[in-house]
Formats: structure tokens, C-alpha cells, sequence
């Protein structure tokens, strides 16, 4: 427990850059509101967890030295942004699709996508973005768990995971409610046509971007 005291200025520091991220709107957020809107609330909390999952793999990768590598290689770095890019691509191109062809809103007793599915699409759209790296290595450059022994570790990446899901979650939550819903059902095209165009920004800053 002494130990874990030592490092709790380092936890809240980081932990505070965490909180400032996972809240903000990008990628993770836009997937979740068409999640939330199209789907309802368990599907959009299945791909928060996804996004969780991706974000603590990014964590462990950093604190294991793998992610300032790939930082300091600059080939590797570049085919991560066009990974990356390619994938934000095609979650535009289910945006897209959508305005040519609205999807009829689930009744909330209705299968879903299998949740795998869910998971799977907000993993890779956390792993395969290099600005999420560069997120974690500002946060790991502020020594919050350096030298720490392992259990101190654990709770720093359990802590992390928790609560970017926690961000993430509120997203979920606030975007899958009934008159959320049901004014995404009255402006779905226009909705969707958004979030295509804000993928496919998105994914020419990053393919275009020089760090």
C-alpha cells in the first residue's frame, strides 16, 4: 500500500490527461454515437469496451518500451497511418452507405451485431491510431509509474482502463437515449452523411500528417 501511496501524484497527473482524451470528441466518440443512434445502448457499450481494450493495449505497449519505438521509426509510424487511415476509410464508407440507403432503427429486443463484431471495430480503431501512441507516451513521460514495481503497474493500467471506459461509457450512454434515438431516427441521413464526411477528414489528416 506504501507503495502505491508514493505513486498516487503520478497516477492523478496522468490520469487527468486521460480524462481530458477519452472525454473529448474524435474517432472513438463519432463510432460510438452511430453505434448508440443505429444500435442502442448495449451494442454502443460493448464497442466502448472494444475501445477501453485497444486503449489499455496501447498502455501496456508503451509502459513496455514498443510504443516510443515505434514513435522513433519513422516506416513504421507511416504504416500505421495509413492502417489507420485506411481504416477510418471504411468507417466512413458504413457512413456513406447509410445516407444512400437509412437503416431502420433496431427495436431495442432485436438482435444486434454479434458482439465480437462490436468489440472487434472499436479495438482496431483505438490500436491502429497513432495519435492514440503519442497520447499515452505524453502521459508516460510524466514518470506516473516509472520504476514502480509491478502490482503498481497493474493498478495504473487497471485504473487507466476503467476509466476510459468510464468516458467512453458516458458517451454511450448519453447517445443511445430514447429522444437521442429517436431524433437520430428523423435525421439519420444527415447524421450519418456527418460522420462520413468527419471519418474521411479525419482520415486525410492522419494519412497526411507529419508526426
Amino acid at each position: 500500500m506504501s507503495d502505491l501511496l508514493a505513486y498516487l501524484p503520478g497516477f492523478a497527473a496522468a490520469y487527468l490527461i486521460l480524462l481530458v482524451g477519452a472525454s473529448s470528441p474524435g474517432p472513438a466518440v463519432a463510432l460510438l454515437i452511430s453505434t448508440a443512434t443505429s444500435q442502442g445502448r448495449g451494442p454502443a457499450l460493448i464497442t466502448t469496451g472494444g475501445i477501453a481494450l485497444g486503449s489499455a493495449t496501447i498502455n501496456i505497449l508503451t509502459l513496455l518500451g514498443v510504443g516510443l519505438l515505434l514513435s522513433q521509426a519513422a516506416w513504421a509510424m507511416s504504416a500505421l497511418k495509413l492502417i489507420g487511415a485506411a481504416y477510418l476509410l471504411y468507417l466512413a464508407y458504413g457512413a456513406f452507405r447509410k445516407v444512400a440507403n437509412p437503416p431502420v432503427l433496431r427495436p431495442l429486443d432485436t438482435a444486434p451485431q454479434p458482439a465480437w463484431r462490436l468489440c472487434l471495430t472499436g479495438y482496431l480503431l483505438q490500436v491502429t491510431n497513432p495519435k492514440a501512441i503519442a497520447f499515452w507516451l505524453a502521459i508516460a513521460s510524466i514518470g506516473a509509474v516509472e520504476g514502480a514495481p509491478l502490482p503498481v503497474i497493474a493498478a495504473f493500467v487497471l485504473g487507466a482502463f476503467v476509466l476510459s471506459f468510464s468516458c467512453h461509457a458516458a458517451w454511450a450512454l448519453a447517445m443511445s437515449a430514447s429522444p437521442v434515438r429517436s431524433a437520430y431516427g428523423a435525421a439519420r441521413r444527415w447524421i450519418e452523411g456527418a460522420l462520413g464526411a468527419f471519418f474521411t477528414f479525419a482520415a486525410f489528416k492522419l494519412a497526411t500528417s507529419e508526426s
